[in-house]
């Protein structure tokens, strides 16, 4: 199945949680932090400003983007878990 976002939003794979502090200590599933980071994986078109014009999404494809985190909502296709947010909820773009 694929998915097509709308309009400004972005859908986005999160990274996998940290299963190990800096340390070693292994970090319970109920202990562990949502990730805040993830890889975007399809992007909308944008979103139309008040005369009808298209205001690009500031993200691509490939991304890796740092975001809010109880931000977006949670989709399961394919077995796989994605978020489904608004660009607005992105705060960056990690650049290698």
């Amino acid at each position: 199945m694929q998915l097509r976002p709308l309009g400004d939003r972005v859908l986005i794979k999160p990274d996998e949680a940290e299963e190990k502090t800096a340390s070693g200590l292994y970090i319970s599933k109920g202990a562990q932090e949502k990730p805040q980071r993830g890889t975007v994986v399809a992007v909308g078109a944008g979103k139309l400003d008040d005369d009808g014009d298209r205001i690009p999404v500031d993200v691509k494809e490939g991304d890796v983007v740092i975001y809010g985190k109880y931000g977006g909502n949670e989709v399961k296709i394919d077995g796989e878990t994605y978020l489904l947010m608004r660009d607005s909820d992105i705060y960056a773009i990690v650049e290698q």
